[in-house]
This record gives structure tokens, sequence and C-alpha cells, in this order.
């Protein structure tokens, strides 16, 4: 598959490493912006503050599968919208989803010593779910469907947990949802 990532971060760029370890042909983007009209899936893994700007300076979105991976922490999504993923929808009118913001990039590379697939929660519109879960399993994760697009404000907001059980003590953690009998 061609994916563009947009944010060459710990997110998007350490997504890409995995992508392209799984084949995927990946094109990489920076705060500069470009053209992802050859793409057939997109991530903006951005500050969660930067994503209206990143529309100033990416071409080629429409209609294609966009994945915002991005989180508010410090922002709010832009006015009118719940969450940076509808806004993200309202821009591209192409399918779209929030995935790839409830995990910890710095330890992307310890995927493999996880005893059971780690889980990755992801919302989104029905016609992005084969992208989306193609591109969480090439990356090392167990999609879990977490609803429609309208989701994503509280996909975003249990990021604050997330990063609570974090300080916590436990440090950057991979989490795993199941059916008992899988776990």
């Amino acid at each position: 598959m061609k994916v563009a990532v947009v944010g060459r971060g710990n997110v998007g760029g350490g997504l890409a490493d995995l992508w392209e370890k799984a084949g995927h042909d990946v094109t990489r983007i920076g705060s500069d912006g470009g053209d992802v009209s050859d793409a057939e899936a997109v991530l903006f893994a951005l500050p969660g503050g930067a994503i209206a700007d990143a529309f100033d300076k990416v071409t080629g979105l429409d209609g294609k599968t966009v994945i915002d991976a991005t989180n508010l922490i410090g922002a709010e999504p832009p006015d009118g919208f719940a969450s940076n993923a509808e806004f993200v929808k309202s821009k591209t009118g192409g399918p779209t989803a929030k995935s790839f913001n409830i995990n910890f990039a710095n330890i992307y590379d310890r995927i493999s010593e996880a005893r059971a697939t780690p889980s990755n929660i992801w919302c989104g519109d029905d016609e992005a779910r084969d992208v989306v879960e193609q591109l969480n399993r090439d990356a090392g994760f167990d999609p879990v469907y977490a609803g429609p697009l309208e989701n994503a404000h509280a996909q975003e907001e249990l990021l604050k947990l997330v990063f609570a059980v974090n300080q916590g003590g436990m440090g950057p953690f991979f989490y795993r949802m199941a059916p008992p009998d899988q776990l």
C-alpha cells in the first residue's frame, strides 16, 4: 500500500519505519508539507494544535483514507468540531479514522517483545476499516474498533487517563483488549 505520513516525530517516524518493514511504500512529509496524491492512505501525526495549519501545506487529500493520530494535550480541536478527526473529515471528504494516538511511540521498537499482540483502539468510518485495520496489523497491533468517527472525542479524552497510568509509575506501556479466551 502507498502511505503518506505527515509528521516525522516519534509517532509518524515510528509508524513509517514499521510500515516500511512490513512492505508498504511510505512517503514521509514534514512540516513544510507536500503532495500526497499518489498515496492510498494518509496519516497525520502532528501536535494536535497544528492540524489546521497542516491543511494549508498538504495537497492531494481529496477522497483519500485519512488517519488522524494527533493528540490534544494542551490544545483544542478547531472551532466547531468535537475532535481533530471530525475536522480532518470536513477537510478531506474521504474515509476518516482516529487511530495510533493511544500507544506510546517511544516503545514501538518493543512491540515484538510483547507476550500477546498489543491492542490499538481506533474509531472511524466503515469505509476506512480495511485500510486502518491492515495498517494496525502491519505495525504489530491488534485493531480494536471503538465505533464511528463521532467517538473520536472520547478517544482523544482517553489519552488523559493513559498518561495518568504512565505517570503513576507504570511508565510507557502497551495494552490488550480481548475476550477472556484470548487473554
